[in-house]
């Protein structure tokens, strides 16, 4: 039995490397596509649905689905810090509250603002689309 958990964590090993390497590829093609086209990243924002620590959670399924957010997540945090640029990582659920402390406005009155950009574009504007949103704008505030 102690063989079939070393190779499990040898695999698991492995194959986080591999997530950790597309990421870091994947996002270094991304930011030599924006300078190609003159654009600046100052840096990244995620929004997730949580930052709690799989290992407390008891349902095996559930816990699953908390390892991979947590594996993709730190995936990229890392692959930022590589490329230097900051990386801040917003729950969703408190997303509006945060954003108001930090871009001084009051939710009601950001979920307006984010409610009304979405009308100028022609595709969804959903709620993953709003909190990008609503982080990206975060993000910018902090590198001002």
């Amino acid at each position: 039995m102690g063989a079939r958990r070393g190779d499990r964590t040898a695999l698991e090993r492995r194959l986080r490397g591999i997530v950790q390497r597309v990421t870091r590829r994947s996002l270094t093609r991304l930011l030599a596509a924006y300078r190609r086209q003159g654009r600046t990243v100052r840096g990244l924002a995620l929004v997730v649905g949580s930052v709690i620590d799989p290992a407390a959670i008891g349902n095996d399924h559930i816990r699953a689905h908390a390892l991979e957010g947590q594996l993709f997540r730190t995936a990229l945090e890392r692959a930022a810090g590589t490329a230097r640029l900051a990386c801040a990582t917003h729950v969703e659920r408190g997303l509006y509250e945060a954003a108001a402390a930090r871009l001084k406005r009051p939710p009601a009155e950001l979920k307006r603002i984010v409610t009304e950009l979405g009308q100028a574009l022609a595709g969804p504007w959903r709620a993953d689309e709003k909190t990008a949103t609503l982080a990206a704008w975060m993000a910018l505030a902090r590198a001002h």
